[in-house]
């Protein structure tokens, strides 16, 4: 990239305001988000998913930053504040939590239009000259400089960003765009249950990934007018992007490698098993999601813990740990771990075998245990002697949750329920 053009688009992202919309619960999810947002859920060994865009913005030069939240927002905010919290306003620096506070009206956010419109006071203070609207809940690296030149390029009023999914997994469950040849969106259909496929290729759609870039009062203008409409649902993919497209000048901006045109890494891990699978990636030799750039570090908070630490080396009772990731923190006491995802102060005891689980920060796995294909939530105690994994009817027996797919889900609560039916 010219020197000339590093530098436009550096002045453009200075002159952009990000907004992370963070409130959702991830009712997909089910017990894993029964206390914390969806954003503030664990993910890969040290992070969190909010993470993830954050850590984009930064990477990106973009350092006007706002968080809307609002279900079960305390350790998102907790997180926030702890690893994000040093940035300098007086430098132009800023990343702002904004909690549902009806700001406008008397309700909460009812949708992702309505959480911009409810802060649109907040936004207006920064004086940006466009807006970037980001979902807070994806795992993903990308470089929103390229996004916003493409934007002005283009003459847009809004740019929608998308990414090639699978027609079967886009229906009902993405924003799907049909596009002209120069890429202006002509149609937008909200979560269709039989998704338009891209031309040439069969089985492909063109879904969006949820983030957008906004004219600022070109965004302030649609806001206002779909806060005053009659039955509007609050919503970008509902309400307003459907009306604009006819009249304004709407792009689809594809995430693609700008090195080789192939799709790059994004994964919306709203359920169980996807959330799974996300994990044991990146237990892989070479997982498609480096978190080893250090060109393009992924930023969080992390508490001060000691090294990981494996102890015993008998026949019978050897402390490992293969083609895993193992944190900061962690105790293996004469067990083996494989292919699994240890997050920080997790101690497994001894004679224990673990495998294809992801264990998240400060969960206890006492002696003689024997897991697969689970995850366990932070916190929780597996008593001695159990088995998870191996018999889907115990498990389900004994009060976990067990996906469609075979991932068994364990929490704290579901452990205090089986202890208390059980432990005379």
């Amino acid at each position: 990239m010219a020197i000339s053009e590093k530098r436009r688009i550096s002045n453009l992202t200075k002159e952009t305001y990000a907004l992370v919309l963070a409130g959702g619960r991830g009712s997909r999810l089910f017990e894993l988000t029964d206390k914390r947002a969806k954003p503030a859920t664990y993910f890969g060994g040290k992070f969190r998913i909010i993470d993830f865009p954050l850590s984009n913005c930064i990477n990106s030069g973009i350092r006007m930053v706002g968080i809307a939240t609002q279900y079960k927002s305390h350790s998102l905010i907790r997180h926030v504040n702890r690893g994000w919290g040093h940035f300098k306003k007086e430098l132009g620096e800023s990343i702002e939590i904004l909690p549902a506070s009806q700001q406008k009206g008397d309700g909460w956010y009812i949708g992702t239009a309505d959480a911009v419109f409810q802060n649109i006071d907040i936004i207006r203070h920064e004086l940006p000259k466009y807006v970037m609207i980001l979902s807070g809940d994806h795992i993903y690296r990308m470089d929103y400089g390229p996004l916003l030149a493409k934007h002005v390029s283009n003459g847009a009023d809004m740019t929608v960003c998308c990414i090639e999914v699978p027609k079967e997994e886009a229906a009902g469950a993405f924003g799907v765009m049909t596009v002209d040849e120069d890429s202006r969106v002509c149609r937008f259909d909200e979560k269709p249950e039989n998704p338009s496929e891209v031309p040439g290729k069969p089985g492909v759609t063109l879904a969006s990934m949820g983030n957008y870039v906004f004219n600022t009062e070109f965004l302030f203008e649609q806001l206002e007018k779909d806060a005053n409409a009659t039955g509007s649902h609050g919503d970008f993919g509902h309400d307003i992007i459907p009306k604009i497209i006819e009249s304004h000048r709407v792009f689809a901006f594809p995430f693609t490698d700008p090195n080789s045109d192939n799709q790059p890494y994004w994964r919306d891990v709203g359920t169980i098993d996807s959330f799974w699978k996300a994990n044991m990636e990146l237990v892989e030799p070479d997982p498609q999601l480096n978190m080893y750039d250090e060109d393009w570090p992924i930023w969080t908070y992390q508490e001060q813990t000691a090294p990981a630490k494996f102890v015993f080396d008998d026949e019978k009772r050897r402390g490992m740990a293969i083609d895993s990731v193992v944190s900061g923190g962690v105790v293996v006491s004469g067990s083996s771990v494989k292919r699994s995802l240890l997050f920080s102060k997790v101690k497994v005891n001894s004679f224990c075998d673990i495998e294809e689980a992801v264990i998240l920060p400060s969960a206890i796995i006492k002696r003689n245990c024997k897991i697969k294909k689970a995850i366990i939530d932070r916190g929780v105690v597996i008593p001695e002697g159990m088995e998870i994994g191996y018999d889907h009817e115990k498990d389900k027996a004994n009060g976990f949750r067990v996906s469609d797919e075979g991932v068994v889900l364990v929490t704290d609560t579901m452990i205090e329920e089986y202890e208390r039916k059980n432990i005379k």
